[in-house]
């Protein structure tokens, strides 16, 4: 069995399947995205998975909401 330096074993890493991919960080990452909205300007919380959560009306407001829902918010440019 091979292992990374941080004690990870690669083989399982290497083996992993496309459902097990998609559904990394889907409890724990959201994605902050602008957004268009009535010719405005929003900002959308989407899912690991690409699921729209919420659009917002500004992206601090975005990346709070994220936070207080225990999701770590990632920007999309």
């Amino acid at each position: 069995m091979a292992k990374h330096e941080s004690g990870m074993d690669i083989d399982a890493v290497r083996a992993i399947s496309r459902q097990q991919l998609a559904a990394l960080g889907l409890n724990d990452v959201a994605y902050v995205k602008d957004v268009e909205v009535d010719g405005g300007t929003a900002f959308a919380i989407f899912a690991a998975n690409g699921q729209q959560l919420a659009v917002l009306p500004d992206r601090d407001t975005a990346v709070a909401a994220a936070w207080e829902n225990g999701l770590a918010p990632v920007t999309l440019h």
